[in-house]
């Protein structure tokens, strides 16, 4: 393997968006989030990375190849879906970077890769001047039918970053599951890092 974590954004990351649209679409597939998208939708999605000023993706490659990828922009950049829990007095949503979403094919996990993802968009946080940083994840019951045996959740790992679950911050984004005929609600749960500096 020859591994390397960048960092792309603005006009840089036109030319991998059809890869990364298609490993998005392979990788959400699987539990929890049981996607059924497609690449031409997901490219149109990665637009909002392309034409947002200060977003960026980070991009873990073997050699050319794309095996992963993670994604981050200003809140002030996101949909109201995403903004809406994440207001005064609490939160000044001008001083949070949004953590999107993270990919990694699974013959590339357990390789430090998903830290690299955290560290490089903290970094990118630290370079805007933002203190907050935060993320949402989707909540299934577990019980769920897809939910595999055994498994083990992303809690640990993002507790061990710094990131404090908020079961008081929720949000709720719709996504067609695998076997689905039409989209249906999801609820996101966010998890919180602020830096001292931002108290």
């Amino acid at each position: 393997m020859n591994l390397s974590v960048t960092t792309v954004g603005g006009p840089d990351l036109a030319p991998f968006i059809p890869e990364l649209a298609r490993l998005r679409t392979l990788v959400f597939r699987a539990y929890p989030y049981l996607y059924d998208g497609d690449p031409a939708y997901e490219e149109r999605y990665l637009q909002t990375y392309l034409n947002a000023p200060d977003a960026i993706i980070v991009l873990a490659r073997d050699g050319e190849a794309i095996v992963g990828a993670s994604s981050a922009l200003p809140l002030t950049q996101e949909t109201d879906d995403i903004r809406a829990p994440l207001h005064a007095p609490e939160f000044d949503p001008a001083d949070v970077l949004y953590l999107g979403e993270s990919v990694l094919t699974a013959e590339y996990r357990g390789r430090g890769l998903g830290h690299a993802f955290f560290d490089h968009r903290e970094a990118h946080a630290a370079r805007l001047g933002l203190h907050t940083t935060a993320f949402c994840a989707v909540q299934r019951p577990e019980d769920h039918p897809a939910r595999p045996t055994p498994y083990r959740t992303h809690h640990a790992f993002w507790a061990a970053r710094g990131y404090t679950e908020r079961p008081d911050l929720t949000t709720t984004l719709s996504w067609k599951d695998l076997g689905d005929h039409h989209e249906t609600p999801k609820p996101m749960r966010y998890w919180i890092r602020k830096t001292q500096t931002g108290g």
